[in-house]
């Protein structure tokens, strides 16, 4: 995907990739000789949930680095755990099908386990990885909702005190250009923060899904390969997909917001439960508000971008595109426009480091954790149309249940 502006159009990779595909989790155990990090040869053995097609690239990825042995696979469709079984000559007893074909795979022999199905799941794998000593290699978002979002936090720390490497797959947290620009405006090279604008534009996306659910709305299977227009199941686009605009933002402001307001709905003729456009006003400390918008109709204009103006600069990124900054005394010009093949590739090598240098520190949940969060208070004012406080959504603690009858 390239995206460094208005008007560009180069929007396939990221974008219509995770529309169409579905996710990836692996799980694993820890050799002894990685315990102390003896050995900085040692392969991971690691295991990929969720083999639809960002799951099953990233399996791919894993292979492709060199530090990791593929060993086992877990999607809910056979059709997509063969097909990147034979990709990857994993043996067919390893395997495996079905809601809780992550169980069995977690009682394999395995170091780590990557963690790419959609994000309804996440919290009840996490949790389960964690308690079988696994690593774990978790996509975005982290959750639907505010109770998997916690479950995530409290998954993080367990994870730091029994030892185990915790990497979240966001990447324009691994993106060099990313890190300089966010240290900038942390310096205080802009100034004080005045303003943030946060975009995340697209033409219309996750069309193949809805005609594949159009075809059978009342299978429930169907519905799940389509999960990306099911609203729990996905966390619906503000949390699913718009959280890499808002979690720069929140990376930028590095503070919880205040409260929200916002609007929204459905422009598509989908049969899916999504909204496909947002508008929402955060609030965040010292009067700082953040100015975000989205959508996924129409054509012509494609970019994820946020924009930070200060007392004294501007910052301003691009996912695949143009990330810079400019005071009175100096300018920094970064690329990154390979962003979605390169983060990963960076995030995926972060994670060996990590286990086989024993740092557990595990420092990229909490800021996630934080952005997931900002999402879903944004989604929830904008679904009231109406003023939501942080405080008052953490207390509510609303639960997200999807209707899994009919499913194996």
């Amino acid at each position: 995907m390239q995206s460094s502006g208005a008007g560009s159009s180069q929007s396939f990779n990221r974008r219509q990739f995770l529309g169409t595909s579905a996710a990836a989790l692996t799980f694993t155990i820890l050799k002894p000789e990685l315990v102390h990090g003896a050995d900085a040869n040692a392969k991971i053995d690691i295991g990929v949930i969720g083999c639809g097609g960002r799951g099953a690239w990233i399996a791919d990825l894993l292979a492709k680095n060199g530090h990791y042995n593929v060993v086992a696979l877990m999607d809910y469709f056979q059709d997509r755990v063969d097909e990147a079984g034979k990709k990857l000559n994993v043996p067919e007893n390893m395997r495996f099908t079905g809601l809780s074909g992550y169980k069995r795979l977690l009682e394999q022999k395995l170091d780590a386990v990557a963690i790419e199905t959609p994000p309804y799941f996440h919290p009840e794998q996490v949790e389960a990885a964690v308690a079988a000593g696994k690593h774990i290699y978790l996509a975005k978002p982290l959750a639907v909702d505010v109770p998997g979002c916690k479950s995530i936090a409290e998954s993080g720390r367990e994870a730091t005190a029994k030892k185990l490497a915790f990497q979240v797959d966001f990447q324009t947290r691994a993106h060099p250009a990313y890190q300089e620009v966010v240290r900038r405006v942390h310096e205080g090279q802009i100034g004080k923060l005045v303003s943030i604008f946060s975009e995340y534009q697209t033409n219309l996306m996750f069309q193949g899904a809805d005609d594949s659910v159009r075809k059978n709305p009342s299978n429930p299977e169907a519905r799940l390969r389509a999960w990306g227009v099911d609203r729990i199941l996905s966390g619906d686009v503000i949390t699913e997909q718009n959280i890499h605009t808002l979690d720069v933002a929140s990376w930028f402001v590095n503070a919880d917001p205040v409260k929200a307001y916002g609007s929204g709905g459905r422009a598509r003729p989908f049969v899916g439960t999504c909204w496909d456009h947002y508008a929402v006003l955060f609030f965040f400390p010292n009067n700082l508000v953040v100015n975000f918008s989205a959508k996924q109709v129409g054509y012509g204009y494609d970019d994820i971008m946020c924009r930070a103006h200060g007392t004294e600069g501007t910052a301003e990124t691009h996912y695949s595109g143009k990330v810079w900054l400019r005071n009175r005394e100096e300018v920094f010009n970064g690329d990154t426009r390979n962003l979605y093949v390169d983060g990963a590739i960076l995030n995926i090598a972060n994670f060996y480091e990590n286990i086989t240098k024993g740092d557990f520190s595990n420092a990229t949940v909490a800021p996630s954790v934080r952005s997931n969060l900002t999402t879903i208070l944004g989604r929830t004012a904008a679904y009231r149309q109406a003023e939501v406080t942080w405080d008052e959504m953490m207390k509510a603690n609303e639960k997200w249940t999807a209707d899994l009858k009919g499913l194996k």
